[in-house]
């Protein structure tokens, strides 16, 4: 059974990645209103991969015999400079994520919960993975730049995200 503490941290977690999931479809809506199919399907598929890690959380929660308690989400941003500061704030998202469950692994350790550790060996796995390709692909943009012919192929080849 999970002690209070770590029931509550990652009741807290699963709100944050909740939110994460809003905040990639607000982002993917200001793509898909700038015209950019390929960027909205890209932060679409974020938006359901943060979805099923709140999920992984939810069912973590259930099958260590502990109470899952939702909270509110926040309302996420929605007002984007450019497609470059769309990423910006992904890769500032994503550290800031990393940095969350850190300390949740921290907190296990403390805790001497060892199943936790384990479930959140993979997502210190996955966060690793998050900010590279968050952080090569805002690296890209800005070397595009303000090039049209170059976000346009950009932005196909995003595109083939969705398409997998």
């Amino acid at each position: 059974m999970l002690s209070k503490t770590i029931q509550d941290a990652i009741n807290d977690q699963i709100n944050k990645e909740l939110y994460s999931s809003y905040l990639y479809l607000s982002m993917a809506s200001y793509y898909a209103e700038s015209n950019l199919s390929g960027f909205a399907g890209w932060m679409r598929v974020q938006s359901s991969e943060e979805y099923a890690h709140a999920m992984k959380f939810y069912g973590y929660v259930i099958d260590r015999n502990g109470h899952v308690e939702l909270e509110a989400i926040e309302k996420p941003h929605a007002k984007f400079k450019s497609p470059a500061d769309v990423f910006r704030q992904v890769l500032e998202h994503e550290q800031k994520v990393t940095g969350m469950i850190t300390k949740l692994y921290e907190l296990s350790v403390k805790e001497k919960d060892y199943p936790t550790q384990i479930m959140l060996e993979w997502f210190i796995t996955e966060q690793s993975e998050e900010e590279k390709s968050a952080g090569d692909i805002l690296e890209q943009l800005k070397m595009i730049g303000d090039s049209p012919v170059s976000l346009i192929m950009m932005d196909r080849q995003l595109a083939a995200r969705g398409n997998k």
